[in-house]
């Protein structure tokens, strides 16, 4: 039995194009689109009919870095696969691609296995992988050729947490070479984590154990140092590089010289980045622990260069790099020292609310937030144009957004499993309404319709985003 769906009278904002237009599933997909009123959307018949009128029809986002149930630091980051997803469509978001973990002296197919049983069956949205490679030898680099080909198309590295995730540049190099043959994309932390190591020891020695030294010892010259490293390797390998998290206009300014120079080199920030700041993790009262990320929050004063990276596409992408931790019984784990301090922020509902507040205030276009949140990331990790666009052929993720509504971001309303908000009191103008993915309705007018196990796994092609 096929099914029909047509949405009337809205804005349709897609990367490249804002448009009064009907849209019309079939199936779970976009067949068509023809302009409100036009003979060609009257003569549409539908089961059902979504009015629109007064809203936007945007492409459900794209997160293309959230870690569900990440073990770190003694403990697991406290969303689980459903109840992630679940917050995730609550924010506008239809598909994640989480991060498989490779453990040292295991293979990164055990590794993949454990995360596609975690997910299999719990996801209330579509879901990929990116593999974390943390543990480089003959074994891995062959591995990496065949998840190519199976459609895990990306392997995350760290120049950060030496004795966990680390790999030094000959690994790091050996890893691009295996990408720039195969096709994958190396995505990088780029912080000098053997140097940070030697100011936080330093620090704690000194007494200096509250949440705000965090940021302190992971300092921004570090994550500039680390960037420009990474994009040598890159050009010495002749692979492409994505460097996550940037939060550092020292970074910025490092993938912007690459770009100009006319390399592959991309750069992802997120939402924490461009709200918070240093200010939050000196709260007081251990209040600062909520904030605890790596890279860290900067000082208010780096926001601008990330919005100018935005801006000007030196920085591509906005993900959340959600990794929740409770306040209660896990951030607590490093009081009296903060490098016990799970590292993570819990974001995944929040992230088109925020960015949609910021055009509002006139960051950046309407366009832009679309491209930023759902195509350009599509895009980048090989799901486009069947996510992250509204066109003839794409799945039906589509989101009716209320530009108007306004909201106070708050822990007592957020679908997250966390007990803190970290934008707790934060007036936004814009929310989300309905929520279709695949054509089947996850939310519907503000009430939570979907399902665990209604999202599956989608293989991704390699990045169709390169120069």
């Amino acid at each position: 039995m096929s099914s029909r769906t047509v949405i009337r009278n809205g804005l349709v904002i897609t990367a490249s194009d804002e448009i009064h237009a009907d849209v019309l599933i079939e199936d779970g997909r976009v067949v068509a689109l023809a302009a409100t009123g036009t003979p060609a959307a009257e003569s549409w018949t539908a089961e059902k009919t979504i009015d629109a009128t007064g809203k936007y029809v945007i492409p459900g986002g794209v997160d293309a870095h959230t870690h569900m149930e990440l073990p770190f630091g003694g403990t697991f980051a406290s969303d689980t696969f459903e109840t992630g997803t679940r917050a995730a469509a609550w924010g506008g978001t239809t598909t994640i691609v989480d991060f498989a973990v490779q453990s040292v002296g295991r293979s990164l197919r055990e590794g993949l296995d454990a995360w596609n049983a975690k997910a299999d069956g719990n996801c209330a949205i579509d879901y990929a992988f990116h593999m974390i490679v943390s543990d480089v030898n003959q074994e891995t680099l062959k591995e990496m050729d065949l998840l190519v080909q199976e459609g895990v198309t990306s392997f995350k590295q760290f120049m950060a947490y030496p004795g966990v995730f680390y790999s030094d540049d000959g690994q790091i190099l050996r890893a691009m070479q295996r990408s720039a043959e195969n096709g994958g994309l190396i995505m990088m932390h780029a912080e000098n984590g053997i140097a940070i190591d030697v100011l936080v020891e330093r620090a704690l020695a000194r007494g200096e154990t509250d949440p705000r030294f965090h940021g302190e010892v992971r300092k921004a010259l570090l994550e500039a140092e680390a960037t420009h490293r990474a994009i040598k390797l890159a050009q010495v390998a002749g692979a492409p590089l994505y460097v996550v998290h940037v939060s550092a206009q020292e970074a910025v300014a490092e993938i912007a010289r690459a770009r100009d120079e006319g390399l592959n080199v991309f750069g992802e920030t997120c939402p924490q980045y461009l709200f918070l700041s240093t200010d939050n993790l000196a709260e007081p009262d251990f209040e600062g622990s909520k904030y605890v990320c790596s890279t860290p929050l900067r000082p208010k004063e780096h926001q601008a260069a990330l919005w100018r990276g935005l801006r000007t596409n030196d920085l591509q992408v906005v993900s959340t790099d959600h990794c929740p931790f409770c306040f209660v019984g896990q951030k607590e784990l490093g009081r009296g020292d903060f490098s016990k301090i799970p590292n993570g922020l819990p974001g995944v509902e929040n992230r088109m609310d925020l960015l949609h507040q910021a055009v509002v205030d006139g960051h950046i276009s309407r366009r832009r937030w679309i491209e930023i949140a759902c195509a350009t990331p599509a895009r980048m990790f090989g799901l486009y144009p069947k996510k992250g666009t509204i066109a003839p052929g794409a799945d039906a993720d589509i989101v009716i957004y209320d530009p108007h509504a306004e909201q106070v971001m708050s822990v007592e309303t957020h679908h997250m499993n966390v007990d803190y908000s970290a934008y707790e009191g934060k007036r936004v103008t814009g929310q989300v309404e309905t929520v279709l993915s695949r054509g089947e309705p996850v939310i519907t007018e503000r009430e939570f319709t979907g399902r665990a196990g209604h999202g599956v796994y989608t293989p991704r092609s390699t990045c169709q985003y390169l120069l």
